[in-house]
């Protein structure tokens, strides 16, 4: 039942229905996404009360980042092969145990590990929180939901700044940084328990690529330990460093080999055929650098540039949070009311670019700060109408088996580009300040006495007036000239995303249609048998069961596939050509009938015995071509909704 066929009555127990669950998700999301966050304003307390040095500062950082991003695909993988409410409850509970863990740590070596047990965690979350509402909510009802999700990890990730400044100016302490979003995952636990109910697909057979999720993990890890910390701990041209891109880079292409060759690989390979997923997943790379890129160094601007304190810069950058809730939100609800989502992911990236370059020509230590709010309104804006719909874009065009590797692919990439434009941009800001700092003070004949010297972050009390002014105008140059590198990968997102080819939401979760649409489905999507072809005019087409399926080949659609049945006698009943994704459908006769599928010169046949209620058979044609093994199948439960005995060749 699609929503515009819905009684109010029972559209109204549908989105309870939905929202129950989707509260505890969100509830979950927000506080691991918030985690990443909250701890920038804090991270000198920390470091300050656990004896940390500037090295374990990085590592505080960089540990739950790299957890995040290279186990993000993995979880997504998993969601395609297991039950995802327990998989969702397991990256609950492995965050909040990480939580707890960091908030009792007493040693910034432990600080460390409990982070990468945190990022695991929060890896989990970011996948499949969108792969859970992939499975429960159609793509044209998608829309008004992933508004939902956009806003609370834009309030998350621009938020969290402002409530660590908040806890760490409080009796509080900095361990409640930590402790602070324990109980609403707890209680999102318990809230997913009771009301969230997740159809799994049962699969005959299932194997997990070990290997291929080690080097994923592996190769991702070695490039953004290389960007987190090259520059920092090692030159960016010593031996560490050329190793860590060597290794990684290796990696990566053992990964595309194995990922090739495995039945169940984590990133399947066939997906990067798909125009819209391959364009999608580049525009997200760039949103992911722009918008973590750019926003994660306005609290650093506010309090080092205009000397504001931890609390007040969260306070400051509230015309960026308040332009993300509003544009996610409303254009959520347009995209589900209409079924178009391309025009607003267009001017999303439009007004990201844009703000971006407002940022780059306005901002400074001494410019008012309306002028910085206009930039930020407009990158918040922007970032709420790309970031989800993005992903929204590439299931609208994926089958439900899947939609975990497709969703945590697009995730995986955009927080790979977060993660390295953090890494990369900070390097930037480094740079910029400190030989900005250090002219400013040699024109102005001024002995900087050590408090900008090494790297560290300045504390402006400390610093005497004239020095204080070159390092505040420093930061707000350094900030200015982030947001100009940002501002063209900003309009490589919005170039890719001109490039998308927009088809309209489904009303479907599956591609494939149910048998109830199947019935009404119009002749062109349903071919009849070649008897009925050639009836004479104005006599009925017989009616018949329907067989349907996807036929694929080394696991990608098989498009403009043939199939011809065959009756007991070798006689030709009706002949049809899969569509672009490999999904065929044709009218046959109840009994016993043969089936020959031909794609590319590979032949598979069939021997199958339909029911009146019909028959969905879906069909892996084998690697070379070969003997074909005929087969007897019979569907008594759900024919209709279960994949049966494909041929695996």
């Amino acid at each position: 039942m699609t929503s515009s066929t819905r009684s109010p009555e029972e559209t109204a127990a549908h989105r309870r229905s939905v929202l129950l669950p989707l509260s505890g998700l969100l509830m979950a999301l927000f506080v691991g996404v918030l985690s990443s966050t909250i701890v920038s304003n804090a991270l000198p307390r920390i470091l300050g009360d656990l004896g940390g040095t500037q090295a374990e500062y990085t590592w505080v950082v960089s540990a739950s980042l790299l957890a995040m991003t290279a186990s993000t695909p993995i979880w997504g993988k998993l969601a395609d092969l297991y039950s995802k409410k327990i998989l969702v409850q397991s990256a609950i509970g492995i965050f909040l145990i990480g939580s707890l863990l960091c908030g009792l740590a007493t040693a910034t070596s432990q600080l460390i590990g409990f982070r990468v047990l945190q990022g695991l965690g929060m890896g989990g979350l970011q996948a499949l929180t969108q792969v859970v509402i992939a499975a429960i909510i159609t793509p044209r009802e998608r829309g008004r939901y992933m508004g939902y999700l956009s806003a609370i990890m834009s309030v998350a990730v621009v938020g969290g700044p402002l409530l660590g400044g908040v806890i760490v100016d409080s009796p509080l302490g900095w361990r409640w940084c930590f402790f602070v979003g324990v109980p609403l995952a707890a209680i999102s636990l318990l809230v997913l328990q009771r009301t969230l109910n997740v159809p799994t697909e049962r699969r005959d057979s299932v194997t997990i690529d070990y290997l291929g999720a080690f080097l994923i993990a592996a190769g991702v890890s070695a490039l953004l330990l290389w960007t987190s910390l090259g520059g920092k701990q090692f030159a960016w041209s010593s031996p560490t460093s050329l190793g860590l891109i060597g290794g990684g880079i290796v990696a990566l292409v053992l990964a595309v080999v194995v990922e090739r060759r495995v039945k169940d690989p984590v990133v399947p390979p066939f997906l990067f055929r798909d125009r819209t997923f391959v364009l999608a997943t580049v525009a997200s790379l760039f949103v992911g650098v722009a918008m973590f890129g750019s926003t994660i160094f306005l609290s650093q601007y506010f309090q080092l540039a205009r000397g504001a304190t931890a609390t007040e810069a969260g306070v400051l950058t509230l015309p960026m949070i308040i332009g993300m809730f509003l544009a996610s939100n409303v254009a959520g609800q347009l995209i589900s009311r209409y079924g178009r989502w391309k025009r607003y992911l267009v001017l999303g990236a439009a007004l990201l670019t844009a703000g971006l370059t407002v940022g780059a020509l306005v901002i400074s230590s001494t410019v008012p700060y309306w002028q910085v709010a206009v930039a930020m309104g407009l990158v918040g804006l922007g970032v709420g109408m790309t970031q989800q719909n993005l992903v929204l874009a590439v299931q609208n065009t994926v089958a439900m088996r899947d939609m975990g590797a497709a969703s945590s692919t697009v995730t995986f990439f955009r927080s790979l580009g977060g993660s390295a434009g953090v890494a990369g941009l900070g390097a930037l800001l480094a740079s910029v300040v400190a030989s900005r700092t250090a002219s400013g003070l040699a024109d102005a004949g001024i002995d900087g006495g050590g408090a900008t010297q090494g790297g560290q972050v300045p504390n402006l009390a400390q610093i005497p007036e004239p020095v204080r002014s070159i390092v505040m105008d420093s930061y707000g140059h350094a900030i200015a000239e982030i947001f100009l590198v940002a501002a063209p990968l900003g309009l490589l997102a919005l170039i890719a995303i001109l490039f998308l080819r927009e088809r309209p939401l489904r009303d479907t979760l599956d591609l494939e249609p149910t048998p109830d649409e199947g019935a009404a489905a119009p002749a062109a999507t349903a071919p009849v048998p070649a008897a009925a072809a050639s009836a004479p005019a104005g006599a009925a087409a017989p009616a018949g069961p329907m067989l349907h399926g996807v036929v694929r080949a080394d696991g990608v659609p098989a498009a403009g596939a043939v199939l011809t049945v065959l009756d007991r006698n070798g006689g030709e009943l009706g002949r049809t050509r899969a569509d672009d994704g490999g999904n065929y459908r044709i009218c046959v006769a109840t009994g016993t009938v043969s089936t020959v599928y031909r794609w590319a010169g590979r032949p598979a046949a069939h021997r199958l015995t339909v029911p009146d209620q019909g028959l969905r058979f879906d069909v892996d044609l084998a690697p070379a071509p070969g003997p074909a093994r005929p087969e007897i199948v019979s569907v008594i439960d759900s024919p209709a909704r279960t994949n049966v005995g494909a041929d695996r060749g």
